[in-house]
């Protein structure tokens, strides 16, 4: 009689066993999953980012004062032209805030052409142009936010100033009446930053519109002795604006 007992208490408890195995399995790996999803979230919400990029710059000018032989030039035509940049940055995470700041090397390219004589019946003899290639290194600090950050995907905007230091540049004037035209530029310059970006795990893609605040031109000489019918100055104030799309990893 007591053996039969034993059975019986053995087999009730198998089964009471076997019912509350699932039971257990499914809390061990709802527990993993937590764990995983801790693991992803700290992963991808760091609370600071670094970041390498690099990309393509479209530049324009914005004239303010063009003056030819003391004639204020009104009419102009505006050539984007492909530029590049590369830039390393750090990014710094308060929730779904951030500030993000980089250094950057940029090459800028542009040009400007007018008609020196719009009356003349040789409209292509009387066209002449200024061609820009200016390096510069920039140093922008932007406030972000993030309208998406959840896990590996995000989608934030930001706007802020940047510093541009002037390293090279090389600017021609070409088919203008005076000669040797040279053309110093402000070494310091000052631009305002504003663009999106969106991240797909490790790999971003940044959009961004750039406006320099200050007049680049500091003076613009020649030489005299080799002018032809030309006593007057060379004026050509301007600010650069630039649009800018850029590829890069973040970790």
């Amino acid at each position: 009689m007591v053996g039969r007992k034993e059975k019986i208490i053995a087999s009730l408890s198998l089964i009471i066993l076997l019912c509350l195995s699932p039971i257990g399995l499914r809390a061990q790996s709802l527990e993993r999953g937590k764990k995983e999803i801790a693991a992803r979230e700290l992963e991808y919400n760091k609370k600071i980012n670094f970041g390498l990029k690099a990309g393509f710059r479209s530049t324009n000018y914005i004239v303010t004062n063009f003056q030819v032989e003391d004639s204020k030039i009104t009419d102009t035509q505006k050539n984007y032209k492909l530029g590049y940049y590369a830039a390393m940055f750090a990014r710094f995470n308060f929730k779904l805030n951030f500030l993000q700041t980089e250094i950057a090397y940029n090459i800028d390219r542009a040009e400007v052409l007018f008609d020196k004589d719009a009356t003349s019946d040789n409209s292509v003899q009387s066209m002449a142009d200024v061609s820009s290639n200016i390096h510069t290194l920039s140093i922008p600090l932007m406030y972000g936010h993030y309208f998406v950050r959840n896990g590996p995907y995000t989608l934030s905007a930001f706007i802020g100033p940047k510093l541009e230091y002037m390293l090279k540049t090389d600017i021609s004037y070409n088919n203008f009446d005076q000669q040797n035209i040279q053309e110093k530029l402000h070494p310091l310059n000052i631009a305002v930053v504003a663009g999106i970006s969106v991240s797909i795990s490790r790999i971003f893609f940044d959009f961004r519109y750039e406006q320099e605040t200050m007049n680049i031109s500091h003076s613009i000489t020649y030489s005299k002795q080799d002018a032809t019918n030309s006593t007057g100055n060379i004026i050509f104030h301007r600010r650069g604006s630039a649009l800018s799309f850029s590829f890069g990893f973040i970790f």
